[in-house]
């Protein structure tokens, strides 16, 4: 895996909104507590490669459970924002795609701590895609420290 950034983070407004709630809304069916973005920051022309935001709070359904005095937002949760990343991605650069699912979850690495009060940036690099199938790098990152990479691969369903 890498040994840098998939997107250099201090290139990009992460500020911007390139896609808010509402519109990511439109594009994935999870809602409620397993919505893990917030919005999409920034995407290239082609929909190969995107940072997606999501402001870990205190009121996340984890919080109480996943170490009780010491939260940590568990591994799952950091693929489930990556997984829901590369979908946004597929969905933009194929609005006709349809239902999309995560069928594999590939190399991952887990490498620093995401509690309440962060910012987990999601970077998203396509390896491959057609209709039915994509394949991305995954990136978190906090503080501008990696804390999770891992390859998804997702397919329409």
């Amino acid at each position: 895996m890498a040994n840098e950034l998939l997107i250099d983070l201090n290139s990009i407004d992460i500020t911007a909104v390139a896609l808010g709630p509402a519109e990511v809304d439109k594009l994935l069916p999870q809602t409620g507590p397993m919505r893990q973005l917030d919005h999409l920051i920034w995407r290239n022309q082609e929909y190969s490669r995107g940072v997606a935001v999501k402001r870990i709070r205190e009121d996340e359904f984890w919080v109480p459970y996943h170490i009780p005095g010491r939260p940590l937002m568990p591994g799952v949760l950091m693929i489930e924002a990556a997984a829901q990343l590369c979908s946004i991605m597929q969905t933009l650069a194929i609005p006709d795609v349809g239902f999309l699912g995560f069928t594999r979850c590939d190399d991952t690495s887990f490498r620093g701590q995401v509690v309440p009060g962060d910012n987990f940036y999601t970077l998203c690099d396509l390896i491959q895609r057609n209709h039915r199938r994509f394949v991305c790098q995954v990136q978190g990152v906090v503080n501008s420290k990696l804390v999770f990479e891992s390859t998804i691969t997702g397919m329409k369903l």
